[in-house]
């Protein structure tokens, strides 16, 4: 975990009732989810083998180590997960080495948080190498506090990510909204005891109690982020 939060910035918040707002990466932030199948895909290519279609909706939002492992299984291709990791890896960084496409509404959201004040942690199963070179394209000052995928025991979906972001802050999990593209990260965010605004990317996500589903962060602001925790009962 990274963290440039000053003593003062965990306390921006007190006495209202969003405390923190906790952004997942990779298909909620920036358009990358194809990017990391697209290389899932080429680099098997390079195995011999051929991944099929219907194996994305598997691997999506995943920690590395459970995608690659997953894949490896169903392919039976000879490699060790150790090798497929460091492959994928250096995959992606070419991929996004001229830049990363941000999602719908992320620059300004982020702006909006930014202005406010708003204690704002990116939250991801990438390892850090990766988020280091997204954030060159996002802007690391938009996040006093980054966790990665490789910086905790145990990552999506899993609760441990978002709990280590609400720590880092100060902050009461259900007083912190989450956003997030997978149902995977949604599980680890409601894991955590979070709100959750679910963005689907790739698969569909339903709604349920103390989530919202919504079709881009266009519809996504701060007064929506705070509606979530006040309608949740994060007032107490």
């Amino acid at each position: 975990m990274t963290s440039t939060v000053p003593a003062s910035l965990t306390r921006t918040a007190e006495g209202a009732a969003l405390q923190a707002v906790l952004l997942d990466m990779d298909g909620t932030l920036v358009d990358t989810e194809g990017f990391w199948w697209d290389v899932e895909k080429e680099v098997f290519a390079g195995l011999g083998h051929r991944l099929d279609e219907s194996w994305r909706d598997v691997v999506v939002g995943g920690p590395m180590t459970r995608s690659a492992g997953y894949l490896i299984d169903v392919t039976g291709a000879d490699i060790r997960l150790e090798e497929l990791t460091v492959l994928l890896n250096d995959g992606f960084e070419k991929r996004i080495e001229r830049g990363v496409p941000l999602m719908p509404g992320a620059e300004r959201l982020l702006a909006e948080l930014a202005a406010y004040e708003v204690p704002t942690a990116l939250v991801s199963a990438s390892h850090r190498r990766i988020i280091d070179r997204v954030l060159e394209s996002v802007g690391r000052h938009h996040f006093a506090l980054t966790v990665a995928g490789d910086e905790v025991t145990r990552t999506k979906p899993h609760p441990e990510p978002y709990l280590t972001a609400a720590a880092g802050f100060g902050a009461d999990p259900w007083r912190c909204a989450v956003i997030e593209d997978t149902a995977t990260g949604v599980a680890a965010a409601e894991a955590a005891g979070c709100r959750v605004v679910a963005v689907p990317s790739v698969a569909p996500i339903a709604p349920a109690a103390g989530r919202v589903v919504v079709g881009s962060l266009e519809e996504v602001d701060l007064a929506f982020l705070r509606k979530l925790i006040t309608q949740a009962g994060g007032t107490g």
